[in-house]
Order: C-alpha cells, then structure tokens, then sequence
C-alpha cells in the first residue's frame, strides 16, 4: 500500500528508531519527546551507525548535556546532519519538543540514506 501520508512516515520513522536503538541499556523508544529526554536514544541510534566514535557504555543516563554534545557533534560530523538541536534547547526543558526531536531525526535519516548507510524500499 502506498501513500498514507505524515502518519506513516511518522510511524515508520519511530519503528526504525526503535529497530536501531534495540538491545542499547536504558534506551527504550516509545515516542518522539520524553523517550530522548535523557540524550542516550540520540547517542544509540549514531552509535548504531558509527560504533568507533565512541564509548556508548561509558555514557550516564543522567548526564543529560554529556550525552546529547558527542551525539549532536557525531551527527554533523559524520553524517553530515544539520545542527537542528542546540544541547542546550535539549537541557533546558525535562521534555524535549516531540516537533523538534521528529523533525531533526527525519533530518538525519535523510543525511544516513543521501550517505549510503541507510537503504530504502523502492516503490
């Protein structure tokens, strides 16, 4: 079935966060806000994809600014992803904006696929 529209992107957006971030301790994506408030969802999923960068095992849940800088900076550097999120935007609330979260992980999806990292069904 094609088309569906913004619901289905969103969905199939979450379910391959989901499938990235799987068997990474203390990272359980449910949604696009509270699921990234600690900074580890956005730290596993560029981990997934860049494991040499650095220690994901070394990263503390509660260290919120320390996990959401290496993971900002690995995405723009490594991926090529606009810097969409400032870390301190992230910290500053105890909820990120689910729009925000949605909108700069759309932004690095479309940066892993233009690289060749991500594969895409062809319609």
């Amino acid at each position: 079935r094609r088309g569906g529209g913004a619901a289905t992107v969103k969905t199939m957006l979450l379910e391959w966060c989901r499938a990235r971030t799987r068997g990474y301790p203390q990272v359980d994506v449910q949604n696009f806000s509270g699921s990234w408030g600690s900074g580890l969802a956005f730290c596993a999923l560029l981990h997934s994809f860049f494991p040499d960068a650095f220690d994901f095992a070394a990263l503390e849940p509660d260290a919120r600014r320390d996990n959401f800088v290496p993971a900002f900076a690995i995405a723009e550097e490594r991926a090529g992803c606009a810097p969409l999120l400032e870390v301190e935007d992230m910290v500053r609330l105890p909820v990120p904006d689910a729009k925000c979260v949605y909108t700069y992980v759309q932004e690095l999806y479309r940066c892993l696929v233009a690289k060749g990292l991500v594969k895409t069904k062809k319609c």
